[in-house]
């Protein structure tokens, strides 16, 4: 009788079991809960200042008053589109870019230190020229997130057409296959997990560029609101607008989860 109460004690757990990914979520919810309890509860016992962080209560009623006048949806939509179609522009055009030098080693050992340099340089210092060549408006924060974007891409698909297994290369070689067809056929699938993980590191650097644009030069967008909001001491709204980024962010690599599978499926 033990046994076959223990035994449907098990089959009861396992049918009321969450699936995983749920389980998951619900976490990642608590967790953010308490953090935000913790952070609401020293404000309110004087642990921390408000002035200095911001409180949660204040953050939902600053998004509250930014999204029922459209600011927010206005300002995180310009942001977007930047970052997006810098993205774009700046990973597809890298990414072709880098295979393509695979073709001509020659090409790509003589470019590798100018791209190596490119990659280091702090890329905000480039932001004050493009403010110059493309103007205020739209156009030079796209600017600012293609360049960054662009070189990430070149040296990650570079380096991905470089670490196709050599062997394999060899035997289409052997068999009598062009420079040509080994690339097509051989090292752009072999390369697309790199050009995929720049994909995910360009989602990044693509707001980074879009949003340091609009610190410079800009009156709109969620880089220009957290920009006037720090200078007003309004870290509530400055929250607002990191969070806000923050859910673009995840978009956007949704989107590329989405790109992935499609690309790396298997018939």
């Amino acid at each position: 009788m033990a046994v076959l109460d223990a035994g449907q004690a098990a089959v009861t757990g396992a049918r009321f079991k969450l699936p995983s990914a749920l389980r998951i979520a619900l976490l990642q919810i608590a967790l953010l809960g308490v953090l935000l309890a913790g952070w609401e509860l020293a404000i309110r016992f004087g642990l921390i200042a408000v002035y200095l962080y911001g409180q949660p209560s204040g953050i939902i009623a600053k998004a509250a008053k930014l999204i029922g006048s459209g600011e927010l949806f206005r300002d995180a939509a310009l942001t977007a589109w930047e970052a997006i179609a810098g993205f774009l522009i700046g990973t597809v055009l890298g990414s072709a870019a880098g295979l393509l030098l695979w073709l001509v080693p020659t090409g790509a050992a003589v470019l590798r230190p100018y791209l190596i340099a490119l990659n280091g340089l702090p890329k905000i210092a480039l932001a004050p020229l493009i403010i110059v060549w493309f103007g205020i408006g739209l156009s030079s924060k796209i600017a600012i997130a293609a360049i960054i974007t662009f070189i990430v891409a070149v040296i990650t698909a570079l380096q991905g057409a470089k670490e196709v297994d050599a062997d394999l290369i060899k035997l289409l070689r052997s068999l009598g296959a062009s420079r040509l067809k080994t690339w097509r056929t051989v090292i752009v699938p072999g390369a697309m997990p790199w050009i995929i993980a720049a994909f995910r590191l360009n989602v990044g650097f693509a707001l980074i560029g879009a949003v340091v644009g609009e610190y410079i030069a800009s009156k709109e967008g969620l880089g220009y609101m957290i920009y006037y909001a720090g200078v007003l001491y309004d870290l509530n709204a400055v929250w607002v607008g990191i969070a806000t980024l923050m859910v673009v962010a995840l978009l956007m690599y949704g989107a590329i989860d989405l790109i992935e599978r499609r690309l790396l499926s298997r018939p």
